[in-house]
């Protein structure tokens, strides 16, 4: 038998497949062992007596910091309010006559709105108001239920408009009526009330009637640690904290 003949035996001889398989075999684990890493935790383990800090990012907003659109929206708006909402209040009422609040809420201005003189016919004193400067936007009603809006600049504190509502229902303005009437606390006292309860800025405060058919306000505080929005509703005769609601979107 030659060499050749020798070679080709030997290649095929069992033990020579077995070899070729292992190799193939080891081949094939590290191929996987790369696959894997590729596709999941690339991250290696950690030194002996170091801890492991490969799960430290965590796809929750609370985990990251990132805050929702929401959230985002609030911290823009609200550190560029200097005037607060029961502040603004006061002056929307004293823009109209013997009237009580209804409602007021921080905005930003939109684009496109003008000054008006106020009813007395003196000119604003906002001379150019800006678009998206920030404003409350308040709704005051007189004994008889008619209702007027009032914007206010809540840099300044300046009346940047004056009207009175168009298109009243006689039925809407006979429950306004009913609700001043049954009106105890003050927007100040609410203010505080919602406040006391839950730190932040009040953005909006509403008032509105309960299922058993108490008037209540309806009062939004922002948090400025978190962003997060709390709704209290309070007793607007007693000003007693009924209930509170937190919306962390």
């Amino acid at each position: 038998m030659n060499l050749q003949s020798l070679s080709r035996n030997r290649a095929g001889s069992p033990r020579a497949r077995r070899v070729r398989m292992a190799a193939l075999c080891a081949v094939a684990a590290g191929a996987l062992v790369s696959g894997c890493g590729s596709g999941g935790d690339t991250s290696t383990s950690p030194a002996p007596g170091q801890p492991d800090v490969r799960q430290t990012t965590s796809p929750s907003p609370s985990g990251t910091g990132r805050l929702t659109e929401d959230q985002t929206a609030r911290k823009a708006l609200v550190p560029t309010a200097k005037v607060t909402a029961d502040k603004a209040a006061a002056t929307a009422v004293g823009e109209v006559s013997g009237s009580t609040l209804l409602s007021i809420e921080l905005k930003r201005r939109a684009s496109g709105s003008t000054a008006s003189p106020s009813p007395t016919g003196s000119p604003s004193p906002t001379a150019s108001p800006q678009a998206g400067q920030p404003v409350w936007i308040a709704e005051v009603s007189e004994k008889d239920g008619t209702a007027h809006t009032v914007r206010i600049d809540a840099e300044s504190g300046d009346v940047l408009r004056s009207r009175t509502d168009a298109g009243q229902d006689a039925d809407d303005k006979a429950e306004r009526a009913s609700w001043i009437t049954k009106i105890k606390q003050t927007p100040e006292q609410v203010a505080k009330a919602a406040t006391d309860r839950k730190k932040g800025t009040i953005t909006s405060m509403e008032l509105d009637d309960a299922d058993s058919g108490d008037v209540i306000w309806s009062v939004e505080v922002v948090s400025t640690d978190d962003w997060n929005k709390t709704t209290l509703d309070i007793d607007a005769t007693t000003g007693e904290v009924l209930s509170e609601d937190v919306d962390r979107d």
